[in-house]
C-alpha cells in the first residue's frame, strides 16, 4: 500500500498540537474575552443525525428557491467544501463573500485538500468540476444562499470539530444527496442509503474486543456516501482502536455517492490507507479494486512530482534572488 510522504509531517503537527492543548489545559483558566462573532457557537447537537437532516433540508430549499435547476453537484460540492473547515469562527468571514468571489475561494479549498489527499479529491471530482465551468450569476447566487443557509443552520456544529469522533457523529452529505435526487431517479438507481441507526447497530455487532488487529481491511461493495465506514470508525474509537491502522476499500456505482464517500473519508479521518472508487460491484471479480489501487498510486506519484517541482522552483527563485542581491552589492 502506498504511503504518503506528507502524512508523517501532518501527524507530527497533530501530535504537537495535541501536546500544546494538553499544556494549555493544565494552566489555570483565564477569563475569556467576549467573542466578536455575530453567530454564537452552540453546543454540540443532542441528535446529530436529526441535525444533519435539518441542515440538508434547509440547503435543498435554499438551492431550489434561488436557482431551481437540476444540478445536484453544485450544492453538494459547496457543502462538501465547507465540511473541510475546522475553525467555526471563519463563518463570519464566509458570510461576507460576494458571489463573484466564490469560485476562486472554492478552488483554493479543493486545491489545498488535493495536496494532502489527491487520491480522494480526484475521486470527488464530480463535486468540484463545476467550479471550472464558469458558473453563471444565478448559480453563484444560489451557491451563496447555500453557504449562508448551511452556516446559519449549524453545519459547523457538526463538522468543524477538532476531535474526529465528534465530527463523525453524523453524515451531512447522505441526506443532502438523497434529498436532491429526484424520487424517480433514486428508485431507478436503487439508491436507498442504510439508516445510521442500522449501520451503528451492525458496527456494534461486527466490531468488538476480539476485532482483528492493525493491517486488516474493511471492505464495502456498496459504499453509498460511506455510512457503514462512519459507524465502524466510531465503534473502533470507542474501543480505543486507531482507524489509521486499517485499510478501507469501498466502491459504488453512483459517482456522486462515491464522491461524497471520498469527502467523508477525509472529514471522518479514516486515515491514509483509504481507496474509494466508482464501479459496479457485479461487473468484475474484484469490483475494480486492482485498477483502483493502480490509479490511486499513479495519482499520489503525480502529486509528489508536483510538490517536488514546486519546491525546486522555490529554491531556484531564492537562489536567483540571492545572486541578484550579491551582484547589486558588488556593483555598488
Amino acid at each position: 500500500m502506498v504511503q504518503f510522504d506528507l502524512f508523517g509531517e501532518v501527524e507530527q503537527k497533530l501530535d504537537e498540537r495535541a501536546k500544546r492543548q494538553s499544556d494549555e489545559a493544565a494552566q489555570p483558566p483565564k477569563p475569556r474575552p467576549a467573542s466578536p462573532s455575530r453567530r454564537k457557537r452552540r453546543s454540540f447537537p443532542s441528535d446529530p443525525q436529526q441535525h444533519a437532516s435539518e441542515v440538508a433540508e434547509s440547503v435543498i430549499a435554499a438551492w431550489f428557491s434561488h436557482y431551481g435547476g437540476s444540478r445536484m453537484d453544485i450544492p453538494l460540492g459547496t457543502v462538501a467544501a465547507l465540511s473541510f473547515f475546522r475553525e467555526p469562527l471563519i463563518s463570519d468571514w464566509l458570510l461576507t463573500l460576494e458571489p463573484a468571489q466564490l469560485p476562486p475561494f472554492l478552488r483554493e479549498i479543493w486545491g489545498s485538500q488535493w495536496l494532502a489527499r489527491p487520491d480522494l479529491i480526484e475521486v470527488a471530482q464530480p463535486l468540484h468540476r463545476w467550479i471550472e465551468e464558469d458558473p453563471d450569476e444565478y448559480e453563484l447566487r444560489a451557491v451563496q444562499a447555500v453557504i449562508h443557509t448551511a452556516l446559519s443552520k449549524g453545519l459547523f456544529d457538526l463538522t468543524a470539530q477538532d476531535d474526529p469522533y465528534a465530527r463523525s457523529q453524523a453524515d451531512v452529505l447522505s441526506p443532502l444527496l438523497t434529498g436532491l435526487r429526484h424520487k424517480g431517479d433514486k428508485k431507478w438507481r436503487g439508491e436507498y442509503h442504510t439508516p445510521p441507526s442500522v449501520t451503528d447497530a451492525m458496527a456494534h455487532i461486527l466490531v468488538d474486543d476480539d476485532f482483528c488487529g492493525p493491517g486488516m481491511s474493511i471492505r464495502e461493495p456498496a459504499i453509498g456516501s460511506g455510512g457503514m465506514f462512519r459507524s465502524v470508525a466510531q465503534r473502533m474509537r470507542e474501543l480505543g482502536l486507531n482507524t489509521h491502522d486499517y485499510r478501507w476499500f469501498g466502491n459504488d456505482i453512483d459517482p456522486l455517492a462515491t464522491s461524497c464517500a471520498a469527502v467523508n473519508a477525509i472529514v471522518w479521518d479514516l486515515g491514509p490507507k483509504v481507496a474509494i472508487w466508482c464501479a459496479d460491484t457485479f461487473a468484475d471479480s474484484d469490483s475494480g479494486l486492482r485498477d483502483a489501487l493502480t490509479e490511486r498510486a499513479a495519482i499520489i506519484e503525480h502529486r509528489n512530482a508536483v510538490v517536488e517541482q514546486a519546491l525546486f522552483e522555490q529554491k531556484t527563485r531564492r537562489l536567483l534572488n540571492a545572486l541578484d542581491q550579491l551582484f547589486e552589492g558588488a556593483a555598488a
